[in-house]
């Protein structure tokens, strides 16, 4: 069997990237064009503001990774595309252009689920990882513990009630004045805070051991510095950051190794913008280590919105046989195993 060459868009939220990837593994070319600079001027992403520039950079992020990736739109077997969930005027830039190629080059369209495509990721740069394992998304609009029964096949085993990790991150990070994106800017400060410092809230959920609630420890930051400006007290930002960020981890932390461990899962996998938490990943490689549990993440690149993990997620829909027609549309609120 031939190389299979595949063109991925990603455009659901503020990065625009296109990427090619071969045989679902090998990334030949990833371009990412991001809008942080732009959507930090109002403190998070504008999704008008986000959908215009998508329009501006799309052709370009496209025409930059067919030219790294020594290829032209020719050489490909297929595209992949974002179509949901995410916002859907951004999303359906992608979408647009995506359906655009695959109608003047007779290619084949796949559709790609950007959370499928964040677990995916996990494939790039572990060659020896094969489902089935237990993967936590955790990114500012998702937190998910999600068995990867098989390639493409997806079983959700605990979810948030109510605000997403990354959501908390950047909520905490506006409450302690370091700005929009939160995730980084905690994780940086939270180095120079102690962990121990104050007493943050860990939820538990009774009869759902594996979800998450992070609005209640949002809630007792928000509280916490209320009081300290109340009675006049200093507030140790880095001390608050570090609690928080703790509290946070060890959640995330406890619910993944329990989750593995009642299904049978050796294998356990990180993904989405919350992966790049320098914290998060150390605390599960020693937990992993101490369970008996293999502990794999991607890289920071391809924890943040990319190309290159639609392209893997796209390359196993591709081969499984899925193929979308060109009424493909943008799904913003998609949920995960959807299939249209």
């Amino acid at each position: 069997m031939s190389d299979v060459k595949i063109l991925a868009i990603e455009s659901s939220c503020d990065e625009t990237a296109a990427a090619v990837i071969v045989n679902g593994r090998e990334v030949k070319s990833n371009v990412i064009y991001s809008q942080i600079d732009l959507h930090t001027l109002y403190g998070g992403v504008v999704p008008e503001i986000a959908s215009r520039k998508h329009i501006e950079k799309v052709n370009q992020v496209i025409r930059q990774a067919l030219s790294d990736a020594e290829l032209t739109l020719d050489d490909l077997d297929a595209i992949a595309v974002t179509y949901g969930p995410g916002l859907v005027g951004a999303l359906l830039v992608g979408v647009g252009a995506a359906k655009a190629i695959a109608f003047a080059k007779n290619i084949p369209l796949v559709g790609v689920h950007h959370i499928e495509g964040h677990i995916s990721a996990n494939y790039i740069e572990n060659p020896d990882l094969k489902p089935p394992f237990m993967c936590l998304v955790a990114s500012g609009g998702h937190s998910h513990i999600v068995k990867v029964v098989d390639y493409g096949e997806y079983e959700i085993i605990g979810r948030t009630r109510d605000d997403a990790a990354g959501e908390a991150f950047d909520k905490v990070a506006r409450a302690i004045g370091l700005g929009y994106p939160g995730g980084p800017k905690v994780d940086k400060l939270a180095r120079e805070g102690n962990p121990d410092a104050i007493d943050f809230p860990r939820c538990v959920i009774d009869g759902a051991p594996y979800d998450f609630s992070f609005s209640g420890l949002k809630s007792a930051v928000l509280n916490y510095l209320n009081h300290c400006e109340m009675k006049n007290i200093e507030v140790n930002r880095a001390d608050v950051a570090a609690s928080f960020q703790k509290a946070v981890i060890d959640v995330l932390t406890e619910h993944l190794i329990q989750a593995a461990k009642d299904h049978g899962c050796e294998n356990i996998a990180l993904a989405g913008g919350v992966a790049a938490n320098s914290g998060l990943r150390e605390n599960l490689r020693a937990r992993s280590e101490a369970e008996g549990l293999k502990f794999y993440h991607p890289s920071n690149i391809f924890c943040t919105d990319n190309a290159a993990m639609i392209g893997v997620a796209g390359y196993h829909e591709f081969v499984k046989g899925t193929r979308h027609g060109y009424d493909l549309n943008a799904i913003p609120n998609l949920k995960i195993g959807s299939r249209i």
